[in-house]
C-alpha cells in the first residue's frame, strides 16, 4: 500500500486543539489494524524547542533519537503509542537552515535560490521521509499556526504542492476551526468558520473534512449551509466538542465519523475498530476517582501549566491505574524558605521536583526536598530534581554545607553536581545537551527494581550536569543509595532513600514514556505511595 498523508491545519483562532485532533486520529487508525506516525510542522524560525523558554512555549519534549521537539508530539506519543524521531518535527528554522547549507555548497547550481521552489521542495522532501518505510501506511502532519499567519504561507504552499503532485486518494486535508455561540445567546455562528475555509481556498487547498470545536451538536441545517459555502460534504463535518477528560476525544470523534470519513477519502479499507481497550480505560477513569491525593510540583515555571505538561498527564495515568484523582498545585520554588516550607507543604500527599535550568529558585527546590526526607512523605525528583535532593542530602546529612552544583557555583568546594566531562567544550546551546534515550542498569535489591520489574532500562535525557561520583561512596553509607548505574558504571541515573516510603530523583525523563493506558512505573509507584 502506498503511504498515505493527512494534513491538518486550524483556522479562525489557536488553542482549538489540532494536536489533539491529529493525536486521536492516529489512535483511531492504530485500531484498525494501520501503521501511523504523526508530525507536526511550526512555523517559527527556531531550529528546535531546546532553547526556548517554558514560560513562552510549554515542555520541550524530547524523543527517542534526542531531539527537542513541540509539546504536541508528546500528545502524539501518548495517544498513539508510537516512537516518534527527529523526522516528526519540522520548522522553519530547520528548513532554512537545510536550504543555506545546501546553497553553500553549491548544490542549487548557480540557481537563485527562492522560497518556491527550493524551500518548498525541502518542505515536501521531510513530509516524504516516511514513505519507503514498511512500518508507517499513513502520516498525519499537524500544520502549526493559524490559517492567514504571514509565517505559515510557505507551509501550505508546501501541502498543496505535495497534494497536486500525489493521486487524490493518498492526500486528505482536515480543518480543524471553530463555531461559536455567541455571548448572551445561544445561537451558534457558522460565518468565522466560512470564512477560514475561504481564506484555505484562496492558498489552493480545498478541505474535505472540517473539524469544528463547538459546544453542542451542530444542527443538520447548518451542517447543509456549511457544506454549501464551504464545499465540503454534509458527512465531513464534524463535531468537536468539550469532553469532560481529553483521552474521551478518540471515542467521540469516532462516533461522529472521522475515522470513517478519513477511510473512505484514503481508499483504506474501514476495519472494525478495536476500541475496547481504550473505552474501558475511559469507563474506568469515571468511575474509580472517589480516592484522592494532593502533589505538590515544586518548579520555577509556574505561569504557563504547559511548562509541566508530560508530568501532570503522567500523574494522571498513574491515577487512572491506582483509581484516585491527583489533585495537582503548582508550588513557585521562588517563594520556598525554611522559615515557610512547613505551612506551604503540610498539606500534600506528595512531592514533585521537576527539570530546569539556571540558579533561580534553587533553594526553594532543596526545601522542599529537605521537608519531603525528613518527614518521609512520598518524593520524586526528576532531572534537576535529583540533582537538589543530592545537594540536599550532602549539605544536611553528610554536613558540606557549601555542597552545590557546578551549574550554580563554579568555585563551590563541594560540587556534589558537576558538568559531565563530553560538556566542558561545549559552547553551543542548541541540541548540545546529552539527549535522547540511554540504557541504565537497576539494582535488583532496590525499590525501582521492584517498579521497573526488570534488570535494564533506557530512559530520555536531556542535562548537562551530573552527580560526581567522588560523592557517591559516602553518600550511599549515609542512606542515598545510587540504585540506578549507566552499564559502564560511570554516571549514576537513579538515587534512591534508605529506610523511606519513597524518595526517588532520577536523571532522566520518565514522563516522556508514561501512556493513559500504561502509566510510567515511576509516577505509577510515587502515586500508589501517597494512596
Amino acid at each position: 500500500m502506498k503511504t498515505k498523508h493527512i494534513f491538518v491545519t486550524g483556522g479562525v483562532m489557536s488553542g482549538l486543539g489540532k494536536g489533539i485532533t491529529a493525536a486521536s486520529l492516529g489512535r483511531l487508525l492504530k485500531n484498525r489494524g494501520y501503521k501511523v506516525i504523526n508530525q507536526k510542522m511550526d512555523p517559527y524560525l527556531n531550529v528546535d524547542s531546546g532553547t526556548m523558554s517554558p514560560i513562552e512555549h510549554g515542555e520541550a519534549f524530547v524523543t527517542e533519537d534526542g531531539f527537542e521537539t513541540d509539546l504536541d508530539l508528546g500528545h502524539y506519543e501518548r495517544f498513539v503509542d508510537e516512537p516518534l524521531d527527529r523526522n516528526c518535527s519540522i520548522t522553519t528554522g530547520r528548513i532554512y537552515s537545510n536550504v543555506i547549507e545546501k546553497e553553500r555548497k553549491g548544490e542549487y547550481l548557480g540557481k537563485t535560490v527562492q522560497v518556491i521552489p527550493h524551500v518548498t521542495n525541502e518542505m515536501k522532501r521531510l513530509i516524504s521521509v516516511f514513505d519507503d518505510r514498511e512500518d508507517v501506511d499513513v502520516v498525519i502532519t499537524e500544520i502549526g499556526g493559524t490559517i492567514g499567519d504571514i509565517e505559515g504561507l510557505s507551509f501550505i504552499e508546501a501541502i498543496r504542492q505535495f497534494g497536486m503532485e500525489r493521486p487524490k486518494e493518498d492526500v486528505l486535508y482536515i480543518h480543524v476551526t471553530l463555531i461559536p455561540t455567541v455571548m448572551g445567546g445561544h445561537e451558534l455562528k457558522s460565518k468565522p468558520t466560512q470564512h477560514s475555509v475561504k481564506e484555505l481556498q484562496s492558498m489552493g487547498i480545498t478541505p474535505d473534512i472540517l473539524v469544528c470545536r463547538v459546544e453542542r451538536e451542530i444542527p443538520e441545517s447548518m451542517k447543509e449551509k456549511l457544506a454549501l459555502y464551504c464545499n465540503v460534504r454534509k458527512e465531513c463535518i464534524i463535531s468537536n466538542l468539550t469532553v469532560s477528560n481529553l483521552y474521551e476525544l478518540p471515542l467521540m470523534l469516532e462516533e461522529e465519523g472521522l475515522a470513517l470519513e478519513t477511510c473512505k477519502h484514503l481508499g483504506l479499507e474501514n476495519i472494525e475498530p478495536h476500541n475496547e481497550e481504550w473505552a474501558n480505560m475511559i469507563e474506568n477513569i469515571k468511575k474509580n476517582n472517589k480516592k484522592e491525593v494532593n502533589v505538590a510540583i515544586v518548579g520555577k515555571y509556574i505561569s504557563l501549566e504547559d511548562s509541566y505538561l508530560s508530568i501532570v498527564e503522567s500523574l494522571r495515568h498513574a491515577g487512572f491505574k491506582e483509581s484516585v484523582k491527583v489533585n495537582i498545585s503548582y508550588i513557585n520554588s521562588e517563594g520556598i524558605t525554611k522559615d515557610n516550607v512547613d505551612q506551604i507543604l503540610k498539606e500534600y500527599n506528595g512531592i514533585l521536583v521537576p527539570g530546569g535550568f539556571g540558579e533561580r529558585g534553587i533553594e526553594g527546590k532543596i526545601e522542599a526536598a529537605k521537608y519531603a526526607r525528613e518527614n518521609k512523605i512520598p518524593y520524586l525528583g526528576i532531572c534537576l530534581g535529583m540533582q537538589m535532593a543530592v545537594i540536599e542530602f550532602a549539605r544536611n546529612v553528610l554536613g558540606y554545607k557549601n555542597a552545590n552544583s557546578e551549574e550554580f557555583d563554579n568555585k563551590t568546594e563541594n560540587p556534589v553536581i558537576h558538568i559531565m566531562e563530553e560538556q566542558k567544550k561545549i559552547d553551543k546551546k542548541g541540541g548540545t545537551m546529552r539527549l535522547g534515550a540511554y540504557p541504565c542498569i537497576l539494582d535488583k535489591n532496590s525499590l525501582v527494581h521492584k517498579l521497573y520489574g526488570k534488570d535494564e532500562i533506557a530512559e530520555r535525557h536531556r542535562h548537562r550536569y551530573e552527580y560526581n561520583t567522588d560523592y557517591k561512596e559516602e553518600c550511599e553509607k549515609s542512606g542515598l543509595k545510587c540504585v540506578g548505574m549507566s552499564p559502564d558504571n560511570k554516571l549514576v541515573e537513579i538515587v534512591e532513600l534508605e529506610k523511606h516510603p519513597f524518595f526517588i530523583g532520577c536523571q532522566f525523563h520518565p514522563e516522556f514514556k508514561s501512556r493513559p493506558n500504561r502509566p510510567h512505573p515511576l509516577f505509577d509507584g510515587f502515586v500508589n505511595a501517597m494512596k
